[in-house]
């Protein structure tokens, strides 16, 4: 279910004179030394200003995009790759970024937070479903019901990175609220998948109806039920024998490894979201003796490379004035349903798990962000014909505009109770 999204309108970039002697790689390199500068500088400018520092790095990508600068399509890059390999390199990004705050997590915990998480991931799915399709189903624009229902859809999903980045800025990413967020995640990303797939197999001319979402569903619980095995089971003894292997850097490169295939295995193999098995993986791991030696290592890779490259790409996917202005108003309606009904439907999940209102909201606020799972669902409605590129448009409007509202609003709920920490959530290594 990977994605990489290109701008509709952005066309390949002519040859000038000084990209025809700029090999391809070249212009990779400048273009990631110049996004993982900006995004640094945005983030630091944004903890100056007390705000976390991802949101300077998001704000950062919307600049360096095709909304203002169209940084990656200038003159000198004539690569036709360079764009694809960017949002690559980016998705392995918020591969390790969850990994990392999954090592964070104790899986006892987790569990603890089980209840509070069900029931704010179940809301979290439902209402912003009813709200995106009321929009769209009464709007006078004609939207049919199968196309209204979809839009529905693309309201549900979450993208917990964002969150999880600010909450391990403020120290709170092991909280009740932080916990419980993370457990919300992981059940609306099931969900999501089960109920895109149903949509699908039940639209789709040769659909497999009603066995097919039980065969997925059912292939879920198998990749849940065989990865906690594993995780409980095989993980301890890899690391211990992973730690005595006479190679340089044997914990972390043996983490890379493991949360790679995790990531793959959970998109291929289980259906689920790869962020979802990097994640788990992340716990388990989690869990040994030798996590504060893999963390250390993997901080120093994930934050000084990777992420910075993830939070700036996100901004780099299209450009958000060039809406059609007909369809400015729906576009933002759709935004504020999409962040007032996950407030509302997570907020109230919480509150009834047993949250006080302080939490339940931190919990609501928490996830608003679609990311980089809005763009897969979106991506999947393009491909079966069921939306259009203007959906599409919005799609990427909103999807931009919850990344952007989160971090901001999260450190907002949490108040004076932490000021935001350095960009890396940890002590590093001596």
């Amino acid at each position: 279910m990977s994605l990489i999204v290109v701008h509709a309108n952005a066309a390949p970039a002519p040859a000038a004179a000084a990209g025809d002697g700029m090999s391809p790689l070249l212009q990779l390199v400048l273009a990631l030394a110049v996004l993982i500068a900006a995004a640094k500088i945005g983030g630091l400018i944004s903890t100056k200003l007390k705000q976390p520092a991802v949101l300077g790095e998001l704000l950062v990508g919307i600049l360096l995009g095709p909304s203002v600068l169209n940084f990656l399509q200038l003159g000198f890059f004539t690569s036709p790759h360079l764009q694809t390999t960017v949002f690559e390199i980016a998705e392995i990004g918020v591969i390790f970024l969850m990994f990392v705050a999954g090592l964070e997590v104790k899986l006892p915990d987790l569990l603890a937070a089980g209840k509070v998480s069900t029931i704010a991931g179940v809301l979290g799915v439902i209402i912003p479903l009813l709200g995106g399709f009321a929009l769209a189903w009464f709007w006078p624009n004609n939207y049919s019901f199968t196309k209204s229902l979809f839009i529905g859809i693309l309201l549900t999903a979450t993208s917990v990175s964002i969150s999880a980045q600010t909450l391990l800025e403020l120290g709170k990413l092991r909280s009740r609220v932080g916990l419980s967020l993370l457990g919300a995640a992981i059940v609306d990303d099931v969900l999501v998948i089960v109920l895109l797939s149903t949509f699908v197999a039940l639209t789709a001319s040769s659909g497999g109806g009603i066995m097919t979402v039980l065969s997925i569903v059912g292939v879920m619980l198998l990749y849940f039920v065989v990865m906690s095995i594993f995780g409980l089971r095989a993980l301890p003894w890899l690391i211990r024998k992973a730690a005595k292997l006479p190679i340089s850097q044997p914990l972390v490169s043996s983490a890379i490894v493991l949360v790679l295939l995790a990531a793959w295995s959970a998109e291929a193999l289980g259906g689920v979201a790869a962020i979802t098995g990097a994640f788990l993986i992340g716990v388990f791991i989690g869990r040994t003796p030798y996590h504060n030696r893999i963390e250390d290592g993997m901080q120093t890779l994930t934050y000084a490379f990777f992420v910075p490259i993830f939070f700036a790409s996100i901004g780099l996917h299209a450009n958000i004035f060039a809406l059609p202005s007909d369809l400015v108003l729906f576009a933002v309606l759709l935004c504020l349903i999409a962040i007032v009904s996950k407030i509302v439907g997570c907020g109230l999940g919480a509150k009834l798990g047993g949250m006080n209102n302080k939490e339940s909201l931190q919990v609501g606020l928490g996830m608003i962000s679609r990311g980089e799972v809005g763009l897969i669902v979106a991506s999947v409605g393009i491909r079966q014909g069921i939306i259009g590129e203007d959906v599409f448009a919005m799609t990427v409007l909103m999807v931009l505009v919850t990344t952007l509202v989160t971090p901001l609003v999260l450190r907002w709920s949490f108040g004076n109770d932490q000021t935001p920490k350095a960009e890396t959530p940890s002590p590093q290594p001596n």
